[in-house]
């Protein structure tokens, strides 16, 4: 895989299924454009695939409870209503769309109310002023020029969003029927005020109201803790239904009224949180109920990511994050605390569930391999039957194979990794890439950052050290106040593992990584530094004292994993060794990055000269911390060609 060869890298989104119309908005990098191009396809269950949209910003398709419609996000040019997602509609037996919003910041994605007529969606609704709408003078001043924001609270902004307090999200209903009588978009109001945040609708079964999840006390103070409310779909006052312990995301009802969500405790850890399945049984104008958790949270850490719960009779579909792979599970409506072991397998593999929804009895995934970023699968009692084959171009192009390694850390503790190995006999050059988060997985999936430099001749390899998500919440609370501890060990026994190989060239050795990968990176070059040849830090964090109060998330990140001690912080901060560093050294960022702000480069950067070491800076202008998996396309193939390039001048 060659770095323009991310135009190939195509990923269908959750699949929307009704009867036999199986829809997915597949998205893809345009290079030609320097943006994504996304269209909505229908995928036939003989393996047939057509275009349903033609694009290029159609997305988030949903199928309306009767069949008729199909409700879906189309983005256009420019800013404003013309250039952000809107909602449209079109008759699911083919047909013109219709517009039925016109919001200056845009909608979100469309949920059908049982009905088949009404559709409700959140947006983010500008001040007055700002973001291009005209202020209380009539006039619409440029964002240089807008009036200064009075900030009060520690969370006024967020990566890849922006300032929010200006512009909350705003929950909407609309009715798709009658607007389709109408000319132009008619003016909406939202449901609900401007205090705080809605997300996640969805209907009551019986259609009268929107659940949707909101921060506690209507966002009085900063939290990231979210209830379970319900508004009127006619509109009134708001009320919470269920006072969740933690973080609360993707409610889904059954057809008996119980409310399913997936939820984050925070009584035990703030940041490495495993997701678990949640259920309640709510009383409308009764005050808020207890939840109960249903699944373990040691070993169970459900995938949100792939879609909200899934009842179906006796038990609920949820996906699962388990050694890499992520696996479709059934939980008991009735389980209490059940463990992974307890937990039937509706699908299982070497393989990463991407998505999935469910109609009756037919059952539709995205599910991602070491060879594919994604393909529309039916999932039953038989054989999984793949309907799509969007990754022929990358396989023609050749893809590496993910080869398996287990071994033990010093301390006895297992570590789990994978190797991608270049064509040919080697010796081959090394790179030990630190996948980010902490709290997240590598995967048994296509992995572009591997297939590019493995066929640049370099041998890959990647793991997930402890502080990893899928291995159970003690491995993940392993590195809280331990950054730089048996995580280090971890990484590098991995390394040790692979080098085991008469194939690779144990003198020729590179680290890299970004965010949390780009601490190790740094941490490495300063401990480890005699082990590499040299280092590529990416968005990294490198020093814990100003990430407290320059991150977007560090008022409460740094307290959960590093603690308030100053000290301790920068004990624990690269910054600190950064004279110790002699090797070759790569200081990567993105100029807007809110998550691991700027300044977190630069004070490593300068350190890094003043103590004369071999540094240098690359600066991506107009991305932010999420550039290497959804930056511009050009910024995507020039970072490649940039990695490719400094890895061709030191190993």
């Amino acid at each position: 895989m060659r770095p323009a060869d991310i135009e190939h890298l195509v990923a269908p989104g959750r699949p929307a299924l009704r009867g036999n119309l199986l829809l997915t908005a597949l998205k893809r990098p345009d290079l030609r454009a320097n943006a994504a191009h996304s269209a909505v396809r229908r995928v036939s269950f003989d393996g047939a695939e057509a275009a349903w949209t033609h694009g290029p910003r159609d997305s988030a398709p949903a199928i309306s409870p009767d069949g008729r419609w199909v409700a879906f996000l189309r983005a256009g040019e420019g800013t404003g209503a013309d250039g952000n997602p809107q909602l449209h509609v079109m008759p699911s037996a083919g047909g013109e769309a219709r517009r039925l919003t016109s919001l200056h910041l845009g909608a979100g994605e469309p949920v059908w109310a049982p009905d088949s007529r009404r559709i409700a969606f959140t947006a983010r609704v500008p001040e007055a002023g700002r973001y291009g709408t005209p202020d209380a003078d009539g006039e619409t001043p440029e964002p240089a020029a807008e009036a200064p924001r009075r900030i009060t609270r520690m969370d006024y902004r967020i990566d890849d969003v922006g300032f929010l307090r200006d512009r909350l999200q705003r929950l909407f209903v609309v009715d798709a029927v009658a607007a389709l009588d109408r000319d132009e978009p008619g003016d909406l109001e939202p449901l609900t005020g401007d205090a705080f945040d809605a997300a996640h609708p969805v209907w009551t079964p019986d259609g009268t109201r929107v659940v949707f999840t909101a921060p506690p006390d209507w966002g009085a103070a900063e939290s990231d803790a979210r209830d379970i409310c319900a508004i009127s779909a006619d509109g009134g006052e708001p009320e919470v239904l269920v006072r969740c312990e933690g973080y609360s995301e993707r409610p889904a009802f059954a057809a008996d009224g119980t409310l399913f969500y997936f939820g984050q405790s925070f009584e035990e850890h703030h940041e490495a949180a495993p997701t678990g399945l949640y259920a309640a049984t709510p009383e409308f104008g009764a005050g808020p109920v207890k939840p109960r958790r249903l699944t373990d949270a040691e070993t169970v850490d459900c995938e949100a990511g792939a879609g909200p719960p899934a009842p179906r009779g006796d038990d609920v579909l949820v996906a699962v994050r388990n050694r890499g792979a992520v696996e479709l599970r059934a939980v008991a409506v009735d389980a209490v605390d059940a463990p992974l072991a307890d937990l039937p397998v509706v699908y299982a593999d070497r393989t990463a569930l991407r998505s999935f929804t469910l109609d009756g009895s037919v059952l539709a995934a995205v599910i991602a391999t070491p060879s594919t970023a994604g393909e529309v699968v039916l999932l039953g009692d038989g054989e999984p039957r793949v309907l799509t084959d969007y990754a022929k171009p990358l396989r023609d192009n050749g893809i590496r194979p993910m080869i398996e390694l287990e071994t033990t850390a010093p301390d006895g503790y297992p570590v789990h990794g994978w190797l991608v190995l270049p064509d040919g006999e080697g010796p081959h050059p090394v790179l030990r890439v630190v996948h980010g988060g902490p709290f997240t997985q590598q995967e048994w999936a296509l992995f572009d950052e591997a297939q590019v430099y493995a066929s640049a001749g370099y041998a890959v390899v990647v793991g997930n050290p402890r502080g990893s998500a899928g291995y159970g919440q003690t491995h993940g609370h392993a590195i809280t106040h331990g950054f730089g501890t048996v995580d280090v060990d971890d990484v590098l026994a991995l390394l040790d593992k692979a080098l085991e190989r008469p194939d690779l060239d144990a003198s020729r050795v590179g680290i890299m990584g970004g965010s949390y990968g780009g601490f190790m990176t740094s941490w490495l070059a300063a401990h480890h530094g005699e082990r590499f040849k040299a280092a590529w830090s990416e968005r990294a964090v490198n020093a814990w004292d100003s990430m407290v109060g320059s991150s977007d998330i560090g008022y409460f990140f740094v307290d959960a994993y590093i603690g308030t001690d100053p000290d301790v912080q920068r004990d624990r901060s690269p910054l600190s060794y950064a004279a110790q560093i002699e090797i070759p050294f790569a200081v990567v960022h993105s100029e807007q990055d809110w998550r691991c702000p700027l300044e977190q480069a630069e004070r490593m950067f300068v350190a890094l000269r003043r103590a004369g070491a071999p540094a240098e800076m690359l600066l991506f202008p107009g991305e932010g911390h999420e550039l290497s998996r959804s930056g511009r396309p050009r910024h995507r193939v020039q970072r490649f060609e940039a990695i490719l390039e400094w890895w061709g001048r030191h190993l």
